[in-house]
C-alpha cells in the first residue's frame, strides 16, 4: 500500500502505523491494509491522531459494524458507542478479553488516549496465538479439547476493607445483568485460522472440572499468554490511537499512576460467535446482550 507505513514494535506483537490519516475518509484499499497488519501484528498503533468521538467511530466503523459502549456500564453521555475507560470509574488491572461473557465478544477494539498520567499508566496487550503456539504438544492437545465458562458475575478477591460505596455501586453496575457463556478454550480466528488461547479474567470455570480443578488448568495456559516475550507494554502519549484484535489478545491496564487522573475512550467493532477446534461454536447460558451487540 503506497505511503502506509508499518513498523514491528516488537517481535511477537504490535506494530507502529504511519502514512495515514485514520480521520479522514479511507479507500477500501487502505482499510484491507489495515485488516491485514492487525491480522499480522495484533495491535497497531497510530501516532498523531486527528480524532474526536465521531472520528473515532467512524474509522472503527471500518472494520465493522459498532457495539454500544458496554452490556451494563454506562456510555460516555450523548455518544452510546463510547466507552469511557477512566480511572476514577476503576481500574481494568486484571488480565482479560473484552466482554467475554457474551455470546459474540467483540472483535476489535480501539483505545484512543484523552487524559495520560504523567508516568505509568501503560496497557499491557499479550498475543494469545503466540501463547498457544508456546504450549508444550500435551498441553496443546489437551487445552483443543477444553470448553470453559465466561461470566461478568465472579469473586473479584478484593479485601473487603478496599471496597467503598463508590466501588460496592460500580461492581453492582456491572453485573447488573448476569451473563454466562461458554466458549472454546482454543479459538479458531476466522480470517486467519490461527488458533488461540481465549480465556483471561471473565474465564471461570472447566466444562466438566470442579473450580479447584478448573483454576489450576485456567492459571497455567494464562501463564503463557503472559509471558514476558508476548506481551506488548505501551506507553501512553496524547493524540494516539491503539486498535487491537479482541479475539486473539488479551490486556491489562497497569494501576502505576497513583490517584492521577487517566482516561481513554473505548470503542468497540462487533464481532462473531467464537468457533472451536472442532467448528462447533459457543453458546449463551444467560444473559441477553442484543442490546449490545449485533450478530456477526
Amino acid at each position: 500500500m503506497p505511503g502506509l507505513e508499518i513498523r514491528k514494535v516488537t517481535a511477537r506483537i504490535g506494530a507502529r502505523v504511519s502514512g495515514v490519516d485514520i480521520g479522514g475518509d479511507l479507500d477500501p484499499a487502505t482499510v484491507a491494509a489495515i485488516r491485514a497488519a492487525l491480522n499480522e501484528h495484533k495491535a497497531l498503533v497510530f501516532d498523531d491522531v486527528d480524532l474526536d468521538d465521531e472520528g473515532q467511530q467512524r474509522f472503527a466503523r471500518h472494520l465493522g459494524e459498532l457495539t454500544t459502549a458496554h452490556p451494563t456500564v454506562p456510555a460516555v453521555e450523548g455518544a452510546p458507542n463510547i466507552l469511557p475507560v477512566d480511572s476514577e470509574r476503576g481500574r481494568a488491572n486484571h488480565w482479560h478479553t473484552d466482554v467475554t461473557f457474551v455470546l459474540n465478544p467483540p472483535q476489535a477494539s480501539t483505545l484512543r488516549s484523552i487524559v495520560i498520567p504523567p508516568y505509568g499508566g501503560e496497557t499491557l496487550i499479550a498475543n494469545s496465538a503466540a501463547a498457544y503456539r508456546d504450549l508444550p504438544e500435551p498441553l496443546r492437545n489437551l487445552a483443543d479439547t477444553l470448553w470453559a465458562e465466561h461470566t461478568n458475575d465472579y469473586d473479584y478477591a478484593v479485601p473487603e476493607e478496599s471496597i467503598d460505596e463508590e466501588k460496592a455501586a460500580a461492581r453492582a453496575q456491572f453485573t447488573s445483568i448476569k451473563y454466562r457463556t461458554v466458549h472454546p478454550v482454543v479459538r479458531v480466528h476466522p480470517l486467519t485460522g490461527e488458533r488461540g488461547l481465549f480465556i483471561g479474567g471473565f474465564a471461570q470455570r472447566i466444562v466438566g472440572l470442579s473450580l479447584g480443578e478448573s483454576r489450576k488448568i485456567l492459571d497455567l495456559l494464562q501463564s503463557y499468554v503472559t509471558r514476558p516475550e508476548n506481551v506488548l507494554r505501551w506507553r501512553w502519549s496524547t493524540r494516539q490511537l491503539v486498535l487491537f484484535d479482541n479475539r486473539i489478545t488479551q490486556h491489562y491496564a497497569i494501576d502505576n499512576y497513583d490517584d492521577l487522573p487517566r482516561r481513554l475512550n473505548r470503542v468497540t467493532v462487533a464481532g462473531d460467535v467464537p468457533a472451536g477446534v472442532d467448528g462447533r461454536s459457543s453458546h449463551a447460558i444467560a444473559g441477553d446482550a442484543s442490546h449490545y451487540t449485533p450478530l456477526v
